[in-house]
């Protein structure tokens, strides 16, 4: 049992006091100026940088119930880390903004942190959390702005996908939707709500799609590897393959068509399942794909539909949209 008089809330604390174990927590900083000051200083080296911004929020985004503060951190770090590569980038710095109720414990804050500082050390070596801001709030919320370094190359966007070109994957597709149907299905009480997950009613492939879905490990490392390796358009797959491809293709302003027998046994969550994060890219067809990249379909030039799968319009579930799938009422 926790000793409430060594783990205050939020609420109890000064601001300074909570940031002071924060910084504990996350190591030392590899910025001109790191945190302390009213703004870090990073370096660029080639004068761009590469930012992106992604915001956790109690509800749509995870439950209490379900996650610890380590894997939130973690999560909080990755989506944003996999959105770097995906411009062929190579992370630098995250900014992290924490508004809490103040009934948090501060070891949950502690908790977060280091599960910022794990993601930055598996999947972006040499990238920090450099500062960031505290504030109350009745919602948990974590936003995590991410920099990232393009080292001389050009940034790989949506648009350059060309008809003839092989359309690739890297990273898993479809466990994360795995693992967030194991929570509604199994971890809830009759009146929909969540409870907290017994991990010994789960065989070891349950666990790893739950993994997937509380604790996202995107191949990061890979994006400017595609990059080099001449990817001519590349995105972040966070809200299913067959969604983000469209939005690929609407930006290339052509077809993609994608090749279900590349997909695995589970076909329907690797089309429409969310948060995976893998890598989506196409390459020119007379180079090689690069290590870590599994081919899944061909660009065309376009048609009626933005993505066909198998020579045929997709007909079900494209992806998530929180706007259209978020419900309020389960908790």
């Amino acid at each position: 049992m926790v000793d409430e008089r060594r783990d205050p809330t939020v609420g109890e604390l000064s601001e300074g006091r909570i940031l002071r174990r924060i910084l504990e927590r996350l190591g030392d900083s590899n910025a001109l100026v790191g945190p302390g000051d009213d703004a870090a200083v990073i370096a660029a080296a080639d004068g761009r940088v590469v930012a992106t911004v992604d915001t956790l929020v109690h509800g749509p985004d995870f439950r209490l119930a379900w996650s610890g503060a380590f894997d939130l951190g973690y999560k909080a770090a990755a989506v944003n880390l996999a959105d770097v590569a995906a411009m062929g980038a190579t992370p630098t710095a995250l900014l992290v903004a924490l508004a809490m109720p103040d009934a948090t414990r501060l070891s949950f804050v502690t908790g977060i942190a280091d599960g910022l500082r794990a993601a930055c050390r598996d999947l972006a070596p040499g990238c920090r959390v450099e500062g960031g801001d505290l504030t109350v709030s009745d919602t948990l919320t974590i936003a995590v702005t991410a920099l990232g370094a393009l080292a001389g190359r050009a940034p790989v966007l949506r648009s350059g996908a060309e008809p003839g070109d092989l359309v690739a994957v890297a990273g898993e597709l479809g466990r994360a939707a795995r693992g967030l149907g194991i929570l509604f299905e199994r971890f809830t009480d009759a009146a929909g709500h969540p409870i907290a997950v017994d991990e010994s009613l789960l065989d070891q492939a349950q666990l790893t799609d739950l993994a997937a879905q509380l604790r996202p490990s995107p191949p990061v490392w890979l994006g400017p590897e595609a990059a080099e390796a001449g990817a001519t358009a590349m995105m972040d797959v966070s809200d299913g393959l067959v969604l983000d491809a469209s939005r690929m293709a609407a930006a290339s302003d052509v077809t993609i068509a994608l090749e279900s027998a590349s997909l695995g046994a589970d076909i329907a969550s690797a089309l429409a399942g969310g948060e995976d994060h893998a890598l989506l890219a196409t390459f020119p067809a007379n180079r090689p794909l690069p290590h870590g990249f599994v081919r899944v379909g061909m660009v065309q030039p376009p048609g009626d539909d933005a993505v066909l799968v198998d020579g045929r319009p997709h007909d079900g579930r494209a992806g998530w949209d929180p706007y259209r799938d978020w419900d309020a009422g389960t908790g």
